[in-house]
């Protein structure tokens, strides 16, 4: 049987799958139609208001949590799946882990990888060590940075 957090998983992963599709705008659409539409028959009364206010209050509500929910788990797994090819590369395994790093540091890591592609070409981003970084700092078993693109400079 399913667990709690399991349920709210699935239940967050369908609707943010719903919740983008077009219809769905085109819903929500009609629906803010249909209230302008019937403002003059309500007097355009402070209830008749209310009742738009407090729906998209509470469907905004909630629906943060749920995306939320959604596109936290989809990070974890784009960064596995990162994680995993840094492991089966020629990458420095220090690439692990950066998105734990404060500001300054993945900026100081940035400036790294942007100079080794300068200094490499377009064809070799090279080895972070290598453009600058602190010596032996590398970890075991590391390798260069397999060859990319070269990322454009801010």
């Amino acid at each position: 049987m399913a667990t709690p957090q399991q349920v709210f998983a699935r239940f967050a992963s369908t609707v943010s799958e719903w919740a983008g599709k077009p219809a769905i705008f085109v819903l929500a659409l009609a629906t803010v139609i249909v209230w302008a539409v019937s403002g003059p028959f309500f007097d355009y009364s402070e209830t008749w208001q209310l009742v738009i206010n407090t729906g998209t209050t509470i469907v905004t509500f909630l629906m943060v949590f749920v995306l939320q929910n959604a596109q936290t788990r989809d990070t974890r797994a784009i960064q596995a799946k990162l994680d995993e090819l840094i492991l089966t590369s020629r990458a420095e395994n220090r690439f692990i882990g950066i998105e734990n790093l404060d500001d300054e540091a993945l900026e100081h890591m940035d400036r790294l990888v942007a100079k080794a592609a300068k200094e490499k070409g377009s064809t070799e981003a090279g080895s972070v060590s290598e453009a600058g970084g602190r010596k032996g700092t590398r970890s075991p078993g590391s390798k260069r940075v397999a060859p990319s693109k070269a990322r454009k400079q801010k």
